[in-house]
């Protein structure tokens, strides 16, 4: 099969006086993610994505949360690691769709920033990076400001294979 289609789903809790730090920058905010690494939920959910259309399981599996080296680890070193691990496979991305779920702080004018810093670490086209925010109107978790989700789709595709389609 020349494309695979991977998903991801992450979730941290929010806390106050922890730094926030979403799609490889860090927000303003009072409040930020509980995570034995940075806590970048819409960096894991990349990683889990792409992990999962690789057939290579996924993010906890390859970067423990009970394994020392990760305590604290900038999730744009997991994400770089992530795609080495895809490559080495024979994959290529072809896009990610991803959409992240926070009542506050409002971040869709972070978003161009978020693409540029991710699409730089993943070596692909800010075009090939789709990212969105939600609220929640208020309801559940994310409504009541006590945690933040993400939800990712990948396209990835087989470098150099042969599509019968193609002749």
């Amino acid at each position: 099969m020349n494309f695979r289609i991977g998903y991801g789903y992450d979730v941290h809790r929010l806390a106050e006086g922890e730094e926030f730090w979403l799609g490889g920058i860090k927000l303003d905010y009072h409040k930020g993610g509980v995570g034995h690494s940075d806590a970048d939920v819409l960096i894991h959910v990349i990683c889990d994505a792409l992990l999962g259309a690789a057939n290579l399981r996924d993010i906890g599996y390859h970067f423990s949360d009970q394994d020392p080296q990760y305590k604290g680890i900038d999730s744009k070193i997991l994400l770089e690691r992530t795609v080495a691990l895809l490559r080495d496979k024979g994959y290529e991305i072809g896009n990610l769709d991803v959409t992240v779920g926070l009542q506050k702080p409002k971040i869709n004018p972070l978003i161009p920033e978020m693409k540029s810093v991710l699409a730089k670490v993943m070596k692909i086209s800010e075009d090939d990076l789709s990212l969105k925010a939600t609220t929640t109107e208020k309801l559940g978790f994310v409504g009541r400001e006590e945690g933040v989700d993400a939800h990712a789709v990948a396209l990835i595709y087989k470098v150099g294979h042969h599509n019968d389609l193609d002749s």
